[in-house]
């Protein structure tokens, strides 16, 4: 594990200053901190609509007895997709906008539903009750 954290830690960032290099070098200086300043203000915009909209959703599935288990795994989903869309990097800022978007965060939730039904049936994670 600590290898995995260790390449992602140091990987992310030279990957994303050789994209912030490569387009300052293309469309310029200016127009790059320009994108990335929109990029950011439309992934608050986003992240906040988005977890307004699923609050409202979990008030009424709990009023109405439900549990909200898909509407938890959104939350998790829109609030890594506003964390990533606060570091700088158009690759980050990518991949925080598809987990902010309800489309394609469907395809992540599908991939983490098998991710962790996975490791409970191989008893890498254990539920316990108190």
């Amino acid at each position: 594990m600590f290898i995995k954290l260790l390449i992602l830690f140091t990987l992310v960032p030279i990957i994303e200053l050789y994209v912030l290099i490569e387009a300052g070098r293309k469309i310029g200086l200016g127009a790059t901190i320009g994108m990335i300043f929109l990029t950011g203000i439309a992934g608050a915009y986003l992240a906040r609509s988005q977890g307004f909209h699923l609050i409202n959703k979990i008030q009424a599935d709990l009023n109405q007895g439900k549990i909200p288990a898909e509407e938890m795994m959104d939350g998790a989903m829109i609030l890594a997709g506003g964390l990533l869309l606060l570091t700088p990097g158009f690759c980050t800022d990518l991949f925080g906008f598809c987990l902010l978007t309800p489309f394609t965060r469907q395809f992540f939730k599908i991939w983490l539903q098998k991710w962790l039904n996975n490791r409970i049936k191989s008893g890498e994670i254990r539920f316990r009750q108190y």
